[in-house]
């Protein structure tokens, strides 16, 4: 068993190193390589994409949070309203 585990082992570092010495086939069609350039600006609308998902998400935490606070402070506003209330005797 301890043998066949090492042969496998073997048979796929030769595997590697055979694939890694294969030179790739490239194409030479423009099509479907990249200049630099078109590299440069997939990479700015990425950003642009991923600010504006940021921003939106920083707005709809802050809603909530601001509405959350609201409500409490409405909450603790009624509490001492009780309290202050002048009581008829």
């Amino acid at each position: 068993m301890k043998s066949l585990a090492t042969l496998i082992l073997a048979g796929t570092l030769v595997g590697g190193a055979f694939a890694q010495t294969t030179p790739a086939t490239t194409t030479t069609n423009t099509s479907t390589e990249q200049s630099a350039g078109q590299d440069m600006k997939d990479a700015a609308h990425a950003t642009g994409h991923a600010a504006k998902k940021t921003g939106h998400a920083v707005k709809k935490t802050t809603k909530k949070v601001v509405h959350k606070g609201a409500h409490a402070t409405k909450k603790g506003a009624s509490k001492v309203e009780d309290k202050t209330a002048p009581n008829p005797k």
